[in-house]
């Protein structure tokens, strides 16, 4: 097959009794292999969905149900690889992201190989969003198309209704586990395969059929006791060490910050709950975060090995940031909110946008491969690349350019939600808040770069004082 296309991203999840106002939430950092690769946010239309899809990097071909919902889409600009549609929440207000890069060992690769006509991070989206009314019913929808057609990669996934919030790990070529997490829980996950003790019996995991039998008769398991699939089917390695555990070592540090571990352990818990409620801004926070207040900081005052051992959360291979939110307060038409940036997340804002929309504005839609600062993603791009020039002069503008812009966008939010409310007509109500959102967030991205030219133009090292 085509070489597969690498990605490295970070996720964070958040069951509903432990957000800030009763939403479910489930994220991710779209991170790939380059710097740069265009992304576009889309509403894919029942006319618009395949009823028979073939795969671009592994061939593989699926005739597709003939009742396709509505779903937002996050796919590339550039479809040489394919459509890569990254996270959606359809018109049923369940919402998915795909995928997790994440890792596994050579004794499950062995026994259950990767298939290489199989489907993969390319291909899940569009073959599972469009289909399913619930979290747990696209864990099962995506399982039956595993067991079936097998995948040529491990990939961990996440699904989330009003209600619930699963998580799907894939294991070698055809088998998968999946657990709901609790309603007052969070997981940060960083391309590690994460899912450690599970009850195969328990009333929130599912599993291909035969994967307890699997791991018997095949004497994987290296515990006395219990099964802990991280243990049975995931890695240990020198690079998890300093590349994935300390990511989520930095989101648990920061959502819990009494208890206590370092940033290299192997066995970071999977669950985990917070010492307060988790809002948006929280999981931005995260998904952006470069181990502010350590040594480790990229941009802080540690020693140079210390500055450069761990891979930060926040980094220029950061496509897209998503913030999948099911609320529960508000009227169903409403409910779904697709919270997104592109680019380097340190110098961005996430923008909460309505899902229950048949298009998208311009400015996020339309991306291309040719650099234009009219479009979202390349004037994100833009202004990240300059932000990293020196980071201390330009992260008060930062910070306040932050401030503005997420209190605007949730004033726009707030007034479309009563207007919903209030019997307007939810359509005309959607569409132009989420316009409204598109045209405020670039207006204030475009004065933040500016700012930043102004002030940084003054400090150049190319100058000379005359003193006249």
């Amino acid at each position: 097959m085509t070489d597969r296309v690498h990605g490295s991203c970070t996720t964070v999840l958040v069951g509903k009794k432990a957000s800030l106002d009763g939403s479910t939430i489930i994220s991710r950092n779209d991170d790939g292999h380059e710097a740069l690769d265009p992304q576009r946010f889309t509403v894919v239309t029942p006319d618009e969905q395949p009823r028979h899809y073939s795969s671009v990097l592994s061939h593989v071909t699926i005739d597709l149900p003939d009742d396709p919902m509505r779903y937002t889409s996050m796919p590339n600009a550039v479809l040489t690889d394919g459509i890569w549609p990254a996270a959606g929440i359809n018109a049923e207000n369940v919402a998915m992201s795909a995928t997790e890069t994440i890792t596994t060992n050579p004794r499950i690769q062995a026994l259950d190989p990767f298939i290489d006509n199989g489907i993969g991070e390319e291909d899940i989206v569009t073959l599972v969003l469009p289909y399913i009314h619930s979290a747990k019913e696209g864990v099962q929808r995506l399982g039956m198309l595993l067991e079936d057609y097998g995948t040529y990669e491990p990939n961990g996934i996440a699904f989330a209704d009003q209600d619930e919030v699963w998580w799907l790990e894939t294991i070698g070529g055809h088998h998968w586990a999946a657990v709901r997490i609790p309603d007052d829980a969070y997981v940060v996950a960083a391309n590690r395969m994460s899912i450690d003790a599970f009850d195969f019996d328990g009333d929130d995991t599912l599993s291909s059929a035969d994967l307890k039998k699997f791991i018997d008769e095949n004497q994987l398991n290296p515990d006395f006791d219990g099964y802990n699939l991280r243990h049975i089917f995931g890695s240990a390695s020198i690079k998890d060490t300093v590349y994935n555990n300390p990511r989520v070592w930095y989101g648990q540090k920061y959502l819990t910050p009494a208890v206590e571990h370092e940033p290299m352990e192997q066995d970071l818990p999977f669950i985990a709950h917070a010492n307060r409620k988790i809002s948006i801004e929280d999981v931005k926070f995260i998904l952006s975060a470069h181990y502010e207040n350590t040594q480790y900081d990229p941009y802080g005052s540690g020693s140079e090995s210390d500055r450069k051992l761990f891979r930060s959360i926040g980094l220029n291979r950061n496509h897209n940031v998503h913030i999948l939110q099911i609320r529960n307060n508000v009227p169903a038409e409403i409910a779904g909110i697709h919270w997104l940036a592109f680019g380097a997340n340190t110098f961005n804002t996430v923008v909460p946008f309505y899902a229950n929309v048949t298009d998208t504005p311009a400015s996020y839609r339309d991306a291309s491969a040719t650099f234009d600062l009219n479009n979202m993603y390349w004037l994100s791009c833009t202004t990240a690349l300059l932000g990293d020039t020196n980071y201390d002069l330009y992260v008060d503008l930062r910070n306040t350019f932050e401030l503005q812009a997420m209190t605007a966008y949730r004033q726009i939010q707030h007034e479309a939600d009563a207007a919903v409310v209030a019997g307007e007509h939810v359509e005309d109500v959607l569409a132009d808040a989420n316009q409204k959102l598109a045209d405020d967030s670039v207006a204030r991205q475009t004065k933040l770069l500016g700012e930043m030219v102004t002030l940084g133009s003054a400090n150049m090292t190319l100058r000379y004082n005359l003193n006249d």
